[in-house]
């Protein structure tokens, strides 16, 4: 884990006790340095947020559960290891803050607005992360031949159009890779009738959130490549 850093100056009065009293709910089981990281990576956030729109959420202990706690709870239910593409990132989630409970995981970020991409780099240095690459293809120029079979996992969060994007998600992913995503349970609706080729697992309901649920799609170890 990186050292302990400086934390931005930003009106604030959360501190890591009340931190980890509002991801109780989530089951996580977090260091001093990880829950660090956590408040370093929210801080920047907020400031940030006053000038480009990376996230509606105005309240940092909103911001706390719904993009930290959400994000992070399915390190609760699976290890994530080897090689990660976070798709439509965004302000960084959930793929950014699953680097904080999965240090060595190695993180492609897909990103096409310029100043959302400045922020991640910004929040990549802060936070002391290495092995993250943030990347400003969408995921339609993204997918060449150079990136099919390549991730262990690939994950999407707020992320629409699933009729075109999943297809080309699993193409990324290896034999026996995951597809995480976090949907509500009207978007659900018809995913299994989505061509793909994943096999979907149970979804596992999100704490604090009533309709909100992590679909798995594994990535059958029969497909490999000629």
């Amino acid at each position: 884990m990186p050292p302990r850093l400086k934390l931005f100056t930003i009106q604030t009065v959360l501190d890591e006790t009340r931190l980890r009293q509002l991801l109780e709910p989530f089951g996580l089981n977090l260091s001093s340095a990880q829950a660090n990281q956590i408040l370093i990576y929210l801080h920047l956030l907020l400031r940030w947020n006053q000038k480009i729109n990376l996230t509606a959420i105005r309240d940092e202990e909103e911001c706390v559960t719904r993009h930290f706690g959400e994000s992070l709870f399915i390190a609760s239910h699976i290890q994530l290891n080897g090689s990660l593409l976070d798709i439509g990132t965004g302000a960084g989630f959930p793929g950014l803050a699953l680097k904080i409970a999965f240090p060595e995981l190695s993180l492609t970020l897909l990103e096409p607005v310029t100043k959302k991409r400045a922020f991640l780099k910004e929040a990549v240095r802060a936070c002391g992360f290495n092995q993250v690459d943030v990347h400003p293809d969408r995921l339609e120029e993204f997918t060449t031949a150079d990136h099919d079979s390549k991730f262990d996992f690939a994950t999407m969060r707020a992320v629409g159009n699933l009729t075109e994007l999943l297809p080309l998600a699993a193409k990324c992913l290896k034999p026996n890779g995951n597809l995480l995503l976090w949907l509500s349970q009207e978007q659900a609706v018809g995913l299994g009738s989505i061509g793909c080729g994943l096999n979907w697992l149970d979804p596992v309901p999100i704490p604090l959130a009533r309709t909100a649920e992590i679909w798995r799609g594994v990535k059958p170890a029969s497909e490999t490549r000629n």
